[in-house]
């Protein structure tokens, strides 16, 4: 059997065991990588099932929103010519849902175009019944790019080149493992764990980052949290308090006119990263709203957003311009 046949013969024995996978997919072959060996940290009693909504019927232009995490996973693309560079795409939802098309699935596309492999996370949703809810997104997040890693020669990437992409709340989660790359928040399970969690760059959409100023998002933080926690874990969970000598290189874009997560969160993280000396750029668009993903027209100021994104991380030898 050829390698490539007996890859796609793995692949599907894979999703026959998976068989709620396929929905969450633009195609039925997707390959799918479970994230833990076994029940994920956490677990609970609690009954989470996967629920997918479509935002419209456009079969060409899917927009998918995704619930009921209780496998977390990562659904890999590959480009055509691949060239060492991975992004692990985290998307976002206030962490109460996965906008998968338009932060996962057509990052993943312009990412493939430029020979880098994409990794969309589909993470665990900590309001749905979690234990230790706050650190379940990045346990997933640090777990997947220790993955990443571990299994990099299987993808045909540099484990030295791998960087993470978040949009919104998946932006949250995102700066998180830029900053908490090496924090503990779940015991390890196997060897996997031994690789190290950093991104070696990251790049962030319109991201919540503050749960604690006035400009919050506060579904995001309620949804993260808790309607209960303490102003000293507001603080704790911020990503601009977070940021230290260790944090990895950031570009943070952002529209003016985002209605919905404040830019003065992007100020804030661009603030934290100027005053530790740390490798930043930010972006700020006239317009564009909130959630644009890749759907802005040419007219618009934020489409040139993967342009900027791409030299920045070619700039710190992630990828290549």
């Amino acid at each position: 059997m050829k390698d490539m046949d007996r890859r796609s013969a793995l692949i599907g024995v894979g999703l026959a065991t998976l068989p709620y996978v396929a929905e969450a997919q633009t195609v039925a072959a997707d390959e799918v990588i479970d994230l833990w060996p076994g029940p994920p940290p956490g677990k609970t009693d609690a009954k989470i099932v996967r629920s997918i909504e479509r935002r419209h019927e456009d079969p060409a232009h899917p927009d998918r929103w995704i619930r009921g995490i209780d496998r977390p996973m990562m659904v890999v693309r590959r480009p055509a010519r691949p060239n060492g560079a991975a992004m692990l795409v985290i998307p976002g939802g206030g962490y109460e849902f996965l906008s998968y098309d338009n932060e996962g699935t057509s990052q993943a596309e312009w990412l493939n175009a430029r020979g880098i492999t994409a990794f969309i996370l589909l993470y665990r949703l900590p309001a749905e019944g979690w234990n230790r809810r706050q650190d379940v997104p990045l346990q997933d997040a640090q777990r997947a790019m220790r993955l990443i890693r571990a299994r990099a020669r299987s993808f045909g990437v540099d484990p030295g080149r791998v960087g993470v992409l978040g949009f919104s709340a998946g932006g949250h989660l995102a700066g998180s493992l830029a900053t908490r790359h090496a924090e503990t928040v779940y015991d390890p399970v196997d060897a996997t764990d031994s690789q190290p969690a950093r991104p070696d760059v990251a790049g962030l959409g319109y991201p919540v980052v503050s749960l604690e100023a006035p400009f919050t998002h506060g579904g995001s933080c309620d949804n993260l949290l808790g309607t209960d926690a303490t102003p000293a874990m507001r603080r704790a969970y911020s990503v601009d308090r977070r940021v230290d000598t260790r944090t990895a290189p950031i570009l943070i874009f952002h529209a003016t006119d985002d209605t919905l997560v404040p830019p003065a969160n992007a100020l804030a993280l661009f603030r934290a990263m100027e005053a530790a000396k740390r490798p930043v750029a930010l972006h700020m668009f006239e317009d564009g709203g909130h959630g644009f993903g890749v759907k802005l027209p040419k007219t618009k100021q934020g489409a040139i957003w993967p342009e900027l994104f791409a030299t920045f991380a070619a700039g710190h030898g992630v990828t290549s311009v």
